[in-house]
């Protein structure tokens, strides 16, 4: 039986936890190793809503694990306990309308124009949509408990090199996030620093996303508990100390926007390296370990978009796994 084999699945990130929980959920017996566990991990700064991400290389892989994701997220608003929600939401700025027309605009939910005067000041045109929200920490311990209800467990683990999981299994699935590029000698992948200040929450309840071509802009992330404030990318940063000045920037910014965060408490300011890749990488290839060949499926590369492509590419994971077991 192909799925009697063990997978080990490298990375307890977003992309880690979910690989695991489907191939777990499909049968394979799974062993998560991590360097970190799933709250120490990059995922758990994400803000995080399901967003389409802007075209790249392979859009037609992109759409579907897109498309797929959103399904999946629908299905856990119904859940209570999964840290998922459906958030009324308003998108400002740099959104053209060929990219509003777009194959990906056409998977969010409720697109629509919103009134311009709605719209804060200084921005000409913005869209209102109803986008899957994600609390990361809640989620996270979500999909931990999912995974240990499906079998698999979670070690911490580090490893100097994919050979030493392929010593432990035949199937070895790479989802190290940044690590990748080290691990894999893969030179295309860089961080993306990343930084939030988190404020309690004074009742808000639509996202707020400012969309534009450069390091900074305005979003904000309203949970039942707390509000998640950004955002920024610095390229080739890996520094992951909070900067005051950009703390500053993304507050004066934020209360701009909706002036009743003025009076809210910062809870605390959270900082990570978002794995960037020219393009995302899901495919397989032949692992070489100390006790044979194995099958290596690659599951890095996805920048800011983790959350928004997990399930889609989980899905291939699962898929991938198959093909190899059936050679």
């Amino acid at each position: 039986m192909a799925n009697a084999q063990r997978v080990v699945v490298v990375g307890a990130g977003v992309s880690g936890l979910t690989s695991a929980v489907c191939l777990a959920e499909a049968g394979w017996p799974v062993r998560v190793w991590t360097a970190a566990m799933p709250q120490q991990t990059t995922s758990k700064v994400a803000g995080a809503v399901w967003l389409p991400p802007r075209p790249a290389e392979r859009a037609s892989d992109t759409l579907a694990w897109t498309k797929h994701s959103l399904r999946v997220f629908g299905e856990l608003a119904d859940d209570p306990d999964s840290g998922v929600q459906l958030a009324p939401a308003m998108a400002v700025g740099e959104l053209t309308a060929t990219e509003a027309m777009s194959s990906a605009a056409a998977l969010i939910p409720d697109l629509r124009p919103a009134d311009p005067g709605d719209l804060p000041d200084g921005f000409g045109n913005g869209f209102r949509a109803t986008l899957p929200m994600i609390d990361m920490p809640l989620y996270l311990d979500y999909l931990t408990r999912r995974l240990a209800a499906a079998g698999g467990d979670i070690e911490v683990h580090p490893v100097r090199s994919l050979a030493d999981a392929a010593d432990a299994a035949p199937i070895v699935v790479n989802c190290t996030g940044l690590a990748a590029g080290l691990l894999t000698g893969d030179d295309t992948v860089r961080p993306l620093f990343g930084q939030h200040v988190v404020l309690t929450n004074p009742g808000l309840r639509q996202v707020f996303l400012e969309i534009n071509g450069g390091p900074e802009w305005t979003c904000y992330f309203p949970h039942p508990k707390r509000v998640v404030c950004g955002g920024i990318s610095v390229a080739g940063r890996w520094d992951t100390a909070a900067d005051p000045d950009v703390t500053e920037r993304i507050l004066q910014r934020s209360r701009q926007i909706e002036p009743r965060l003025a009076d809210a408490e910062v809870v605390e300011i959270i900082t990570g390296l978002r794995p960037d890749r020219p393009t995302v990488r899901v495919e397989s290839e032949p692992l070489a370990g100390a006790s044979g060949a194995a099958l290596c499926i690659h599951n890095y590369g996805h920048g800011g978009n983790g959350v928004t492509l997990s399930w889609g590419c989980a899905r291939d994971v699962v898929r991938l796994a198959g093909q190899g077991s059936a050679r």
